[in-house]
């Protein structure tokens, strides 16, 4: 019975919750599968409704409703949760805590009142740092040398909560969004397994969030992806990095739409061509001129085919990355 359950989790530190879990992508899913493991009790697996996805627009189902059907558990995908039957729905549960995991539906104050021990979050920063929507690919284009995992005790603010626990990880010079997804994904299970051993320990010393130090994590616009060759080479590396694998940085070269996987950031002395023009190109990577230093493209790929290496690229199309010529760039901010 939902009340037995109710009594032994708040009388012994340690004991199963029972727990209702939120989310939709595969960084959810991994959260997901952790506490599927574990000693809890998940008594439902709310995610968002299925999506067209692919050329033939197809429903798809998000990993975690694929992980949570895989293992018998209760899916619900609202549209919403401002609709009062599904809050009550949600309440009729009766579950210990929610735990949200990039979800992406905003949780009104009824939800977040509902279950015994309030809703967290396991949110991919060091908050208050990256509040929002993109924290992992903003840590990388500002150039932090660190990030991390933070759960937090969700109100109805955004990222707002009091912290509950954090584990760090650091931004290496390569570090893209998709091996820093990787690395936190690794770091956010077992710090949640950690905090539900004993919650109400952990939320008797939650720490408020300082609002002085918050910045924001604005979500990933495609039309961003495109390079500004008037940048510096540091900046256009950050965004390279933080923009792989999704939505991929590009340039328009002699009408072609180029994709840049990789570059490294060379200091070179400025160059008196115009940005946007290669300078060299050879088996170590194109290399092309920039607002300060120069970008060698290690990594690129063109219409209809596959990610190759500079080397690879200019025995197919050595033509088209010879020196002289020059990529377009979206001078003064116009695209």
């Amino acid at each position: 019975m939902p009340g037995s359950a109710l009594h032994r989790s708040s009388s012994h530190p340690g004991a199963p919750l029972r727990i209702i879990f939120a989310g939709t992508p595969e960084f959810a899913a991994l959260h997901l599968r952790a506490l599927i493991d574990s000693e809890h009790q998940l008594i439902g697996v709310y995610t968002q409704p299925d999506r067209p996805a692919g050329r033939g627009k197809k429903l798809q189902a998000s990993p975690v409703k694929l992980l949570a059907e895989s293992a018998g558990l209760p899916v619900y995908q609202p549209a919403s949760l401002r609709d009062q039957t599904e809050q009550l729905a949600l309440a009729a549960l009766g579950a210990d805590v929610l735990v949200v995991v990039a979800y992406g539906l905003i949780l009104p104050q009824a939800v977040l009142d509902a279950p015994r021990l309030g809703c967290l979050n396991v949110h991919a920063s060091l908050l208050p740092r990256w509040r929002g929507a993109a924290p992992i690919q903003r840590a990388i284009e500002a150039g932090d040398h660190c990030t991390g995992i933070t759960l937090m005790q969700m109100d109805a603010g955004l990222d707002t909560g009091a912290m509950l626990a954090t584990a760090v990880c650091a931004i290496g010079e390569q570090t893209t969004a998709a091996s820093l997804h990787d690395d936190l994904a690794r770091l956010g299970p077992p710090l949640l397994l950690q905090v539900l051993q004993n919650l109400p320990s952990y939320q008797a010393a939650a720490a408020q969030q300082n609002e002085e130090q918050a910045s924001y994590a604005r979500k990933i616009l495609k039309a961003e992806a495109e390079i500004d060759w008037g940048l510096d080479a540091m900046a256009l590396d950050r965004k390279i990095r933080a923009l792989n694998p999704f939505p991929i940085c590009f340039s328009i070269l002699s009408g072609e739409r180029v994709k840049i996987w990789r570059a490294l950031p060379v200091n070179e002395a400025a160059s008196a061509v115009t940005n946007g023009t290669i300078l060299r190109s050879d088996r170590g990577g194109i290399l092309v001129a920039c607002g300060r230093g120069q970008l060698l493209i290690q990594s690129l790929q063109l219409p209809g085919g596959k990610p190759l290496t500079a080397e690879q690229m200019l025995n197919a199309r050595g033509e088209l990355f010879a020196p002289g010529q020059r990529f377009d760039w979206p001078a003064r901010g116009a695209h």
